[in-house]
């Protein structure tokens, strides 16, 4: 159950991150941004973050182990992320990052995700 909770997670933060990626894309393009190299880069990396996400969801639904260490680094980020956000006044964003990041830190580090990942190795 815990590890379809992390695999639910990451796929959320993937999805969201790719679409993101995506919307800034679409930006740069029919907008006017005022450095596109930086917007394009920006939306480049939006997009490869979210693709990894998803990537890294998908391998956690298959048990492979290694996703589990690329999970964790992405809910530290994403901490992170929103506590900035939080910083910068926009709570309404960072406050679900953060509960969803724990979420996702939760669900990767307990026992059954442990035992499904790795087993007994006594």
């Amino acid at each position: 159950m815990t590890l379809t909770v992390a695999a639910a997670v990451l796929g959320l933060e993937g999805l969201t991150t790719l679409l993101l990626g995506g919307y800034a894309g679409v930006e740069t393009v029919i907008g006017r941004p005022s450095d596109v190299m930086s917007s394009l880069f920006v939306a480049g990396f939006g997009i490869l973050v979210g693709a990894v996400l998803l990537w890294v969801g998908w391998g956690m639904l298959r048990t492979e182990r290694w996703t589990r260490s690329l999970g964790v680094l992405a809910q530290i980020f994403a901490t992170v992320i929103g506590i900035t956000l939080i910083q910068s006044d926009q709570q309404t964003i960072g406050v679900p990052l953060i509960a969803v990041a724990v979420i996702g830190l939760v669900a990767l580090l307990s026992p059954p995700t442990t035992h499904a990942l790795y087993g007994d190795q006594d």
